[in-house]
């Protein structure tokens, strides 16, 4: 199996899939390969570090956390081997190539991106929704070889690599407060510590950035024990927002129609999940309506 993660910036994964993909990895290992593509270098996110640094230092705790991990990490690059440099305010041609090309690259069997918002009044971080409109663009032409070849000209357009659509999930975002669905629900309780770890890599969003934004009502957090308590409460919060159990970390998806349209069986084979019975019917019947 191979799973692959797209995200805006550094550390959005650790917060929605991280628990997932180590629950895949001790499942699946060592036939496994994950990956987290990051779709800019983050250099606009903080208040006293200059743009380069920023840039450096995100990356090397994005390294960080990918060895604790044991995933694959990667930062997007234009056509042009450049990265994006500021955050992904608005589609553009690079980006959506740029993914085609990174998403063909790995060929994934699952493919996790942020949410678009159903609701108008639901909160949005727009690199999120760029990243997100992005994957739903580019889904269809996946294994069309010649979607991009303004960008990724090729030497004899009569000869193509066939390659498959994967199934493409919705994680959460907790910037859509009241917008998330939950169809399909992980329990990650037995991944917290590995989710705690890796989240505590990006001190210069957890003890620089988010204590500066102030909405996120987060002061700094002296060590990893501590830090792990204050997760204990996101978890919870989260919880409380979509109707789950408190007390034990969950991570939530979405399946979408972007690209194949799973069954409710081949996500329950394929995934850690756990789907109440009401809710399995519902999205049973969504996706076979979804599969024709």
């Amino acid at each position: 199996m191979r799973v692959l993660c797209v995200h805006a910036h550094f550390d959005d994964f650790e917060f929605v899939a991280a628990g997932t993909f180590e629950l895949l990895r001790r499942r699946a290992a060592p036939d496994f390969r994950a990956r987290v593509v990051v779709c800019t270098d983050s250099r606009s996110g903080h208040h006293f570090r200059t743009s380069a640094e920023t840039a450096g230092v995100r990356h090397a705790e994005q390294q960080a956390s990918a060895a604790i991990g044991h995933y694959e990490f990667e930062v997007l690059k234009k056509p042009d081997g450049k990265p994006f440099e500021r955050g992904c305010h608005t589609l553009s041609d690079e980006l959506l190539a740029a993914l085609w090309q990174s998403i063909r690259d790995f060929e994934p069997d699952y493919l996790f991106c942020p949410p678009l918002p159903s609701d108008p009044l639901a909160g949005v971080h727009p690199d999120h929704i760029t990243v997100a409109e992005a994957v739903r663009r580019v889904a269809y032409l996946i294994n069309v070889p010649h979607a991009f070849l303004a960008e990724y000209p090729v030497a004899d357009e009569t000869k193509s690599r066939w390659v498959k659509t994967p199934v493409i999930l919705n994680t959460y975002d907790g910037y859509m407060a009241g917008a998330n669905a939950a169809d399909i629900v992980v329990d990650v309780e037995e991944a917290f510590d590995v989710i705690a770890e890796e989240s505590w890599c990006h001190q210069s969003q957890i003890n620089e950035w988010l204590p500066w934004v102030a909405r996120h009502h987060m002061e700094p957090t002296p060590n990893l024990a501590a830090w792990k308590g204050k997760l204990r409460e996101r978890f919870n919060r989260q919880a409380g927002e979509l109707g789950l159990p408190a007390g034990r970390a969950h991570e939530v998806f979405a399946p979408t129609a972007w690209g194949i349209v799973p069954t409710v069986e081949q996500l329950e084979r394929d995934l850690p999940v756990s789907v109440d019975p009401a809710r399995r019917a519902r999205l049973a019947e969504r996706l076979a309506r979804w599969g024709g």
